[in-house]
């Protein structure tokens, strides 16, 4: 498996204003693998300390948070940890966050010892501690993107060349990587399906995988109580991804209990990183989220292989389909979308909603390159009337044009301002992350 960010930890551990690495991201996503296969690897001396196994040495943690009294207590049961020669990683630092708090302390007084964490659910533990606050640093990940899935199915060029702006590849390329983009629709990112269809080839084993993180991921629910009862999680999330692509209504997301306690639920989930919430909003100025809505949204699943096995979608017949954009009812196009724009692009998505009395006009999502913001649509082809593209750039003459993702090749219609792009073609769309902030 090759990751994205594995630019970014080696960055890390390179730059001269390097802080404690907290990495983020939900169950399964990679975050352990890519410090020990990556990062680790680049070190003389590696010190794992799991504190979810671990829960004896919380007790290190609880009274003074003198970093090097932590490391004479970790060395006695691990080995000698050397500032420049040894990486010092914490898992699952979401079992101890005392832990969290102490990563200010190892910053400001052992600066030059490398010092990473992952966890997931960070978010219930930042509630019980004080947050260390420009002490530490961030990064996000997200399941494998297309291109990801491409060089771990040993494609290489493919992955390399489907970076390549698509006016700048030929058309029978470009219907290679849809025919590819078929299987991605199934398999998804998560690293463990990805392998599993890589080795097996078999759908069956790969969504045998699927439903076995479905399974612990609401296990993990029971570890929300007393926030919220796990059967509201369930249901929630469960509605919530019969819904990708539509707008949501707290009230109809489980019908069990209330509009509030909803919320709270949804809310939960995606500060787990679960579901993510895609907020409407104004385009005529940046930044998007100054002007988003909080009560008209959608929302999308953190991966499309989840989804698909979470809504039971029939593959052996969805797969027959002659346009992607068919399958499931085009709910599995626009979760693509979602989740490669937050992937290489943001870390919060909007769309745009009508706001005038009965109109139904919206576009599935807004896109921000080189600080112009470009209207993005999921169709199924270059056909139809894209009435609520058209009428959204008409009304915000700001945005240069409009961009069509689907099922087809490229193509430019410079006299509506619509450029139409195959669907595989995501990444290329917006501004790149500065994904360690």
């Amino acid at each position: 498996m090759k990751r994205l960010a594995e630019k970014e930890v080696i960055k890390w551990k390179n730059s001269l204003r390097r802080k404690p690495l907290i990495i983020r991201g939900a169950r399964q996503v990679g975050k352990t693998w890519l410090v020990e296969n990556v990062l680790a690897s680049t070190f003389d001396n590696f010190v794992k300390i799991d504190l979810e196994k671990r829960r004896d040495l919380h007790v290190h943690f609880a009274g003074n948070l003198e970093p090097r009294a932590i490391l004479n207590h970790l060395e006695l049961i691990t080995s000698r940890i050397i500032s420049g020669k040894t990486l010092l990683f914490f898992d699952e630092i979401q079992a101890c966050p005392r832990a969290i708090t102490a990563l200010r302390y190892f910053y400001e007084q052992i600066p030059e010892l490398h010092v990473v964490a992952a966890g997931s659910l960070l978010e219930f533990a930042f509630d019980e501690i004080s947050v260390p606050v420009g002490r530490v640093q961030y990064l996000h990940l997200h399941p494998m993107t297309f291109y990801e899935y491409l060089l771990a199915m040993g494609k290489e060029p493919m992955a390399d060349y489907s970076l390549t702006p698509p006016k700048r590849v030929a058309p029978s390329i470009q219907k290679m990587f849809l025919s590819e983009l078929r299987n991605y629709f199934f398999v998804g990112g998560m690293p463990e399906c990805v392998k599993t269809w890589r080795d097996s080839g078999s759908m069956v084993e790969t969504f045998q995988v699927q439903s076995e993180i479905l399974e612990s991921y609401r296990d993990d629910f029971s570890k929300y109580k007393p926030r919220i009862d796990p059967a509201c999680l369930d249901a929630v999330f469960l509605n919530t991804a019969k819904s990708v692509g539509e707008q949501l209504k707290y009230t109809r997301l489980n019908s069990g209990h209330s509009g509030q306690m909803n919320r709270k639920a949804f809310d939960l989930l995606n500060k787990a990183q679960i579901v993510q919430k895609i907020s409407s909003c104004d385009p005529s100025g940046l930044p998007l989220g100054a002007t988003a809505n909080q009560k008209k949204f959608k929302a999308s699943l953190m991966d499309i292989g989840l989804l698909q096995r979470t809504c039971q979608v029939p593959a052996e017949l969805e797969l027959q389909q002659d346009n992607m954009l068919a399958m499931y009812r085009g709910k599995l196009a626009e979760q693509f979308v979602a989740q490669e724009l937050l992937a290489w692009h943001s870390s919060e998505l909007y769309y745009w909603a009508r706001d005038a009395r009965g109109s139904n006009a919206e576009v599935d999502y807004l896109a921000v390159h080189e600080s112009k913001i470009y209207p993005v649509e999921v169709k199924s082809g270059a056909g139809g009337s894209l009435r609520s593209l058209h009428l959204m750039l008409e009304k915000y003459p700001n945005c240069p044009y409009g961009l069509v993702l689907y099922d087809g090749t490229y193509k430019m219609r410079t006299e509506q301002k619509i450029m139409f792009l195959p669907l595989y073609s995501v990444a290329g769309i917006g501004n790149k992350p500065a994904t360690v902030v």
